[in-house]
């Protein structure tokens, strides 16, 4: 199920940040009374009554010039009425409405998205006329909220999946579906091109010239394979300032549209930490995955530059030691192909099934070899059953006496020694532990 894309805008210092992790029910947003502390784009998903939809915290540097200032203000605006689904607009309550605010109504109102009208800072009853004077902005009702301490957002989300599906994980289908994603200009366009044998995607040196994500049909081997590239000739061309939004919003959409992500690294920089964020996104979606290091023609070799190069990735991976790490040009398309080769390996092994009985002896097998470490009240701990499930990626339920008490130290141990025995090379799986 496509989840709807709901963008937070509205002026520095209103609480967008704050509204994001009220909401999302997580603390990935910086929040401060300085305004423009959100540098970076943060997205997550809220679910409510069984409901879920995406959300992206538009917030960003804004410089303090005038004429920078709106027109920083004016870019994250258009770039969210293109780009998301509804559009929460996010107003002080207690300052009231202000020529900004006025000029982003304005935009809004000709859109033709769907707008929420949310006033913060209405922390009591005492302040709810402040709301009213709101309605001037001629964008329907607005909804009193404080996002510090939740104040109205049970009402607000009542409001935005009021008219949402209840939410059901559908089967992925058999398909391989490669999502290019990574940073502006790592090379994800030419790969594509490189890839296809002609121009699908337009490619120049210029960082972010890619706006849309593109989908393309290749035909390997007789197999039809969809390739989603987060790229595409950017309409807009004169948005320059948040060029790093389009990035997040198509590659946060690639990642959940594909099957098997491949996280492009660019060889003169090496693996960055919007890159792990990318990283850890295909991870908590369970998607496939490959890191692919490109321009690698422009780097001074020996005959150990890959080894270390590699280890030096590895090391800040950390426990994700299990994603395939490939070296490529798109330029001079050394091992291009080679990238569709494990992308497929990867397919395989993410709809691997092991049959319960065979996973069960494995697990009993490892655990009375190194069993788990005794509970808090000196009692023993024991895995008694173990199967697999999950329709879409692999999920290992493991019932246990005390599944609480099982640290995540073992639970490492456990999925290495799964890994180690079975493969799963480039798949994130979950492991549930079970009251049995």
């Amino acid at each position: 199920m496509s989840l709807k894309l709901y963008a937070i805008v509205g002026r520095p210092n209103v609480g967008k940040s704050t509204l994001f992790n009220r909401l999302t029910g997580e603390k990935n947003a910086i929040v401060d009374d300085m305004s423009g502390v959100t540098r970076d784009r943060n997205y997550g998903e809220v679910e409510w009554n069984n409901k879920r939809f995406r959300l992206i915290d538009t917030g960003g540097y804004v410089p303090a010039s005038v004429e920078l200032f709106e027109t920083a203000i004016r870019e994250q605006v258009e770039i969210a009425i293109s780009e998301s689904d509804a559009i929460i607009f996010l107003l002080d309550g207690v300052a009231g409405p202000i020529p900004v605010d006025q000029q982003m109504a304005q935009m809004l109102r000709v859109s033709g998205k769907k707008v929420i009208v949310v006033v913060n800072k209405i922390d009591s009853e005492k302040r709810d006329s402040l709301g009213n004077e709101f309605y001037e902005l001629g964008l329907g009702d607005p909804f009193n909220i404080s996002a510090i301490n939740g104040r109205g957002t049970g009402e607000l989300l009542d409001s935005i999946t009021e008219k949402l599906d209840v939410y059901v994980e559908e089967p992925e289908g058999l398909q391989l579906k490669v999502a290019l994603v990574g940073r502006p200009n790592v090379g994800k366009s030419s790969l594509t091109n490189a890839i296809l044998g002609y121009d699908r995607s337009i490619v120049t040196d210029v960082p972010g010239t890619t706006r849309d994500s593109i989908n393309s049909t290749l035909k390997y081997y007789g197999e039809e394979i969809i390739l989603i590239d987060t790229a595409g000739l950017r309409k807009k061309s004169k948005i320059k300032e948040n060029i790093e939004y389009y990035s997040t919003v198509r590659t946060l959409k690639a990642i959940a549209d594909s099957t098997v992500s491949v996280v492009m690294l660019d060889a003169t920089a090496g693996l960055e930490n919007q890159d792990q964020k990318i990283i850890d996104e295909a991870v908590s979606r369970r998607k496939g995955l490959i890191i692919a290091v490109n321009k690698w023609d422009l780097v001074e070799k020996d005959s150990n530059t890959a080894k270390k190069f590699e280890e030096d990735i590895r090391r800040k991976l950390g426990n994700l030691d299990y994603i395939p790490i490939i070296f490529i040009s798109a330029l001079t398309k050394q091992r291009m192909y080679k990238v569709i080769d494990l992308a497929k390996e990867v397919h395989l092994e993410r709809k691997k099934q092991i049959p319960t009985n065979e996973l069960s002896d494995f697990i009993s097998e490892i655990t009375s070899i190194t069993p788990p470490p005794a509970s808090p009240t000196g009692r023993e701990i024991k895995i008694k059953y173990s199967t697999q499930v999950g329709e879409n990626y692999p999920v290992f339920l493991l019932f246990s006496n005390y599944p609480e008490h099982i640290p995540d130290s073992y639970r490492r141990y456990l999925e290495k020694s799964i890994r180690n025995k079975y493969g799963f090379m480039g798949v994130p799986f979950t492991m549930s532990f079970k009251q049995k």
